[in-house]
């Protein structure tokens, strides 16, 4: 099964690769800055046409960030594209990922289902060591991403749900921090500016856009990962900067 207590209580011996190993070790650390029911508590405030009784897990969703070694040692993450049958984000690069559902445990749980009714990851692949920040999306659903490690990538035989999933590929990791492919888009929420961020991926399979939500949550996690800074900066803050520094100015008034 896959690891998905704590932690600090995985087994990082069974990732097998050296690398992966400390990367799990190194990851052990990391803690979110805000737990997630406690900046849910407030997020009214800031999206102030979102009643106070909704429920809160409806809102709440999970998607993962699976990262396997690839051929010259480097950290590849799993990504793909939606279906154009879909009613919402047709044919957009994602990470794996969806809402979660009454049977789920936690994020975790919800990022490995999600994982393996789209595209046939088997949770006893996946090592979970990690849980970043929560994300904010356009539709006002708090995303958290579950950083997974699989040691197997060849034992991944991947089998895409084609009502749901057009085309699976992985990309470097450590693109999300480097200027070459990437560029802004600015735009503009309940008068504030912000930008988006945009990633042109080309492979053997095609040309692929990686942007918005999901272009923030990876620049987040190679950030994290490499321990260093984007080599590009933005005039503006992304979304999710903006919502932060938002709610953080909420929170202080309150």
């Amino acid at each position: 099964m896959a690891c998905i207590v704590p932690p600090s209580l995985c087994q990082t011996e069974d990732l097998g690769s050296e690398n992966l190993q400390k990367l799990a070790k190194q990851l052990q650390f990391y803690k979110p800055p805000k737990p997630i029911d406690e900046v849910e508590e407030n997020i009214e405030h800031v999206i102030n046409d979102v009643p106070s009784s909704v429920n809160m897990r409806e809102r709440r969703a999970a998607v993962l960030i699976c990262l396997f070694e690839g051929p010259e040692g480097e950290l590849r993450v799993i990504l793909t594209r939606r279906s154009m049958n879909l009613a919402s984000h047709p044919g957009d690069v994602a990470l794996p990922g969806g809402k979660m559902e009454e049977g789920d445990e936690d994020e975790s749980a919800t990022a490995l289902r999600e994982a393996m009714e789209e595209i046939g990851l088997d949770s006893s692949l996946v090592q979970v060591v990690a849980q970043l920040e929560f994300f904010l999306s356009q539709h006002l659903l708090t995303v958290v991403p579950v950083i997974g490690l699989v040691s197997r990538i060849e034992d991944f035989k991947p089998l895409l749900n084609a009502d749901e999933v057009d085309a699976i590929f992985d990309v470097p990791l450590e693109m999300f921090l480097k200027k070459e492919n990437h560029r802004f888009e600015e735009r503009e929420w309940r008068g504030w500016k912000y930008v988006v961020h945009h990633f042109d991926f080309e492979s053997e399979q095609g040309e692929f856009l990686i942007w918005g939500l999901t272009a923030s949550i990876l620049i987040r996690a190679a950030s994290v990962i490499y321990q260093q800074s984007p080599f590009f900066q933005a005039h503006l803050p992304d979304f999710q900067t903006l919502q932060r520094a938002l709610h953080s100015v909420d929170s202080n008034v309150a």
